[in-house]
């Protein structure tokens, strides 16, 4: 299989990008709050850092240094994740409650794969 490939099928990775796209929808209707324009461009550069780490990370040429991509990957969903909680005051909770479990999927899977990754490099 193709390295583009097996990326494009790694779930984090997928998970990543569908809330990138979801982050993007949720905060259209905010976008021109003068004082929503710092949060929503955190959330924005928070999201885009998880697939974007996963990406890096994927290209590197040790596991070693994969896991690490990852670690800060699962930092970005963290962040994220705590970005919804906050935005309880803008976004209906059935939205935050949907993310927020998005969320703790990618963190989930980036836990588990970075747990493989330091096994197998201790071999």
């Amino acid at each position: 299989m193709p390295e583009s490939e097996s990326l494009r099928r790694f779930g984090a990775h997928q998970k990543a990008i569908a809330l990138f796209d979801w982050v993007v929808a949720d905060l259209a209707p905010l976008i021109h709050e003068p004082a929503l324009q710092r949060l929503i461009s955190q959330q924005y550069a928070s999201a885009d850092s998880i697939a974007a780490n996963i990406e890096e990370g994927y290209g590197r040429s040790s596991k070693r240094e994969y896991a690490q991509f990852l670690i800060i990957a699962r930092g970005s969903a963290q962040e994220t994740r705590g970005r919804y909680e906050r935005m309880k005051h803008w976004l209906p909770p059935e939205v935050i409650g949907l993310r927020i479990s998005l969320c703790n999927e990618i963190i989930a899977i980036l836990t588990t794969t970075i747990k493989t990754l330091r096994d197998q490099d201790k071999r």
